[in-house]
């Protein structure tokens, strides 16, 4: 009886320990409770997430973020600190489930598989898997890397497209994968010659080559391998904090504000001019509930 009473309570309280603080109240009460805002992007995302001259968080989503931070303190009438950590493929997800940021504003790809461990708000970028290589290196799609080294992310959609490449035999001979915890690792592995080309979304590339020392020595080349629909990060089953999000993201996109921040970053004077498709207008359209 007392093994039985001992391991009964062994159990209660590791399920106890499992459960986040935060989740008897939600984000909303966990933001209101500690007068703290705790957001996560990346500091090598060009142009969504990074690190400025200045050394400070900068981009889309970090002005998208403060959106956020001044729509909180109007719903909860007090004042909160805006706090900024830093995220990686690897680590956004465990940082959004165990509490330690509120909401994860990078350049994540929404997919079934992440929806079983957190959930997403509505799109707020569209973009798809490209190759970013040296000019002149003969390799102008996947088909063009049998037996050659390709750099991804870890963690990321585009290191599972080359995986499934490989695996498929679409690839022949299969290319080899290298990966990187950041795309910053990629690209001087690109530069140097350890690899001969580096997978991630388009968008990203584009903003790695604007801000190389020599931009005219790379190309980004190659369809869309993957379709990557963006979307911030937020905990599991906390819908009354995701609507939230998804209500101001709205008003943002109807009262332009987004497309201010998107003119910003990248329009035709931003870090990375990158015109905005007619298909992901429309698909804006269609995602602002009236």
């Amino acid at each position: 009886m007392k093994k039985i009473y001992l391991g009964l309570l062994t159990g209660f309280l590791a399920l106890c320990f499992a459960v986040p603080v935060f989740a008897q109240g939600g984000t909303l009460e966990k933001i209101a409770k500690s007068g703290e805002f705790t957001i996560g992007t990346r500091d090598g995302a060009i142009p969504f997430g990074f690190i400025s001259k200045d050394n400070e968080h900068v981009g889309f989503s970090v002005d998208v973020a403060k959106e956020f931070h001044k729509a909180l303190e109007k719903k909860l009438g007090k004042s909160l600190k805006f706090t900024i950590k830093t995220t990686n493929p690897k680590t956004r997800i465990p940082l959004v489930s165990n509490g330690t940021i509120d909401i994860e504003c990078g350049s994540t790809t929404h997919t079934v598989d992440r929806e079983e461990t957190v959930d997403f708000t509505i799109t707020v970028f569209l973009t798809g898997t490209q190759l970013l290589v040296k000019k002149g290196s003969g390799i102008k799609s996947y088909k063009d890397l049998p037996g050659k080294k390709v750099g991804a992310a870890q963690g990321s959609t585009n290191e599972k497209a080359f995986r499934d490449l490989n695996d498929k035999g679409e690839i022949k001979p299969a290319a080899n994968l290298v990966v990187y915890q950041e795309h910053s690792q990629g690209f001087l592995a690109l530069d140097r010659g350890i690899i001969d080309a580096y997978c991630t979304d388009g968008i990203l590339l584009a903003g790695m080559r604007a801000k190389a020392p020599n931009p005219d020595q790379y190309e980004v080349v190659g369809g869309f391998i993957t379709y990557d629909p963006y979307a911030y990060i937020v905990r599991e089953n906390d819908s009354k904090f995701r609507d939230f999000i998804n209500i101001e993201l709205i008003k943002m996109i109807k009262d332009g504000r987004y497309a201010q921040i998107y003119d910003k970053w990248l329009g035709p004077k931003g870090v990375v001019p990158y015109p905005m498709s007619e298909e992901f207008k429309i698909f804006q359209k269609l995602e602002a509930w009236p």
